[in-house]
């Protein structure tokens, strides 16, 4: 018998939530094959069984969020245990009162489509667009030790007439949450102690936070706290990275109410968590944008007559993306202020130059595995690493170091022909850069007798959006000229 307990993915996490159960209860399961799906913070993950047997109880249902190291379900040896059976077919109304919500509707697997890169020119779609990469968060704070009934969490006595502040929206209301929940509850201005939960013990779980989210964005006031006065708001979510303060906030907007002509979608764990970044990326950083075109004869010279034999040895495509990482993280090392972030009223800048390379989802939703070290690694190197973490993402076989301590990203919606995308910033990275179509288009060019003709040249642009408090528009309008240049006039045919 083995029981099997949530998984720590990454030193941060400190709870999942089980998105679904792909074995029921008196189904067999083998070892290394997947079990359920979890969704934390970071990345959601599909974990194998590390046992064979069969499932003799399930104790977490989907929806849950619970801490690493809770029990989830119970692996047996051979036949199913004797209540196995009869607990697969109880009613649901049999269930505990204190069950969580129902999880959400899992999103389709991903199609089967090529690593994300630009498309050829006139060429097949190649990936699929890219939407402005999520940020990745900070850590959340270390979960503290469990105390005595008689003591405080500071390590003080608690006695009946000790004078205590009242509480406010998001500082838990007395209640002990988790450091998901109760950034959520401070993001919204909710107040715990008016939060039912329907974890065990009666504790909130994330879902319940989000449940009354909704309720609240769908009009339904009755159910939800009013919010708290602005003088009790706090000015920076807890999970926001050390940055300048934040602007005001605008007062809120009424949300929009369906009719019967509408379709209502819910969001998903990742789209939900995808808006959350994108609008904390737009109050934290100053975002500027600056673009090139950029003449893509040098690189189409050598990726035509290579592709053949580089898929036949590499086992996938040679794309125009592996030449752009190339070129950005040699320019990277002219211009070391692009690879940094903003702390504190200061410019940290990191020595390591680790590549965030956006990956769609069959429109379902995007990640950003990261290639760590990209500045000690040529174009082929760099091609695998972007094949393979693509693989990995849309397989849902990400781990956390694979998204985690991007200093810089890429991003692109070329395969579709677009011209130019102004992408938001993945914090708390100062700067992405968008690939557009590479399309045949007329160019001037000039003769080596000094007069001009008229030629056909792959043409493409190059977009970033950049973090004003970093560096200036001479700054990054020099970087992204240098990209150019290294596309344009290196010696290609080398690298492979």
């Amino acid at each position: 018998m083995a029981d099997i307990t949530m998984p720590q993915l990454g030193e941060t996490v400190t709870e999942g939530t089980i998105t679904r159960w792909l074995k029921q209860v008196g189904e067999t399961v083998a070892e290394d094959e997947v079990l359920f799906e979890v969704s934390t913070d970071k990345v959601d993950s599909e974990v194998p069984s590390p046992a064979a047997g069969v499932v003799s109880e399930i104790l977490v249902q989907e929806g849950e969020t619970v801490d690493v190291g809770t029990r989830l379900a119970v692996i047996s040896d051979g036949a199913a245990a004797p209540g196995a059976a009869a607990a697969a077919e109880a009613p649901a109304a049999e269930a505990p009162a204190a069950e969580a919500p129902a999880a959400e509707v899992p999103a389709p697997e991903p199609r089967q489509v090529p690593d994300a890169a630009a498309g050829e020119p006139g060429g097949d779609v190649e990936s699929g667009p890219q939407a402005p990469a999520p940020e990745l968060e900070q850590a959340p704070a270390a979960r503290l030790p469990q105390t005595g009934p008689g003591e405080q969490r500071n390590g003080s006595s608690t006695r009946p007439g000790d004078d205590r502040p009242p509480a406010r929206p998001g500082d838990g209301g007395g209640k002990v949450l988790s450091p998901v929940v109760r950034r959520l509850i401070a993001e919204h201005d909710l107040d715990a102690s008016q939060i039912a939960g329907t974890g065990a013990g009666g504790r909130i779980t994330r879902n319940d936070v989000l449940d009354l989210i909704d309720k609240r964005s769908a009009g339904n006031g009755a159910s939800a706290p009013a919010p708290a006065a602005p003088a009790e708001r706090r000015a920076v979510p807890a999970a926001a990275p050390a940055a300048a303060p934040a602007a005001p906030a605008a007062a809120a907007l009424p949300a929009p109410r369906a009719t019967e002509r509408d379709t209502v979608i819910p969001f998903t764990n990742i789209r939900r968590r995808t808006a959350e970044h994108m609008v904390r990326s737009k109050a934290t950083s100053a975002h500027t944008m600056v673009a090139v075109e950029v003449d893509f004869s040098a690189v189409e010279a050598v990726r035509s007559a290579e592709k053949g034999r580089f898929k036949e040895s590499e086992g996938f495509g040679l794309t125009y993306l592996p030449f752009i990482s190339r070129a950005v993280v040699d320019a990277l090392g002219e211009f070391p202020n692009v690879n940094s972030s903003v702390g504190d009223d200061e410019l940290i800048v990191h020595h390591d130059i680790n590549l965030g390379v956006a990956v769609d989802l069959d429109f379902e939703g995007l990640l950003v595995p990261v290639i760590h070290q990209a500045d000690g690694k040529r174009l082929r190197a760099l091609a695998r690493d972007i094949s393979s973490l693509a693989g990995k993402a849309r397989g849902k076989r990400l781990t956390m170091d694979d998204i985690s301590g991007g200093t810089i990203t890429l991003t692109n919606a070329g395969p579709f022909g677009t011209f130019i995308t102004v992408p938001v910033i993945n914090q708390p990275q100062v700067a992405i850069i968008s690939t557009d179509g590479v399309r045949k288009k007329p160019v001037v060019v000039e003769l080596p007798d000094g007069t001009d003709s008229i030629a056909i040249h792959p043409i493409g642009v190059l977009a970033m959006s950049w973090d004003h408090r970093a560096f200036d528009g001479a700054y990054a309008a020099a970087f992204v000229a240098r990209i150019r240049t290294i596309l344009e006039t290196r010696d290609w045919a080398a690298e492979l």
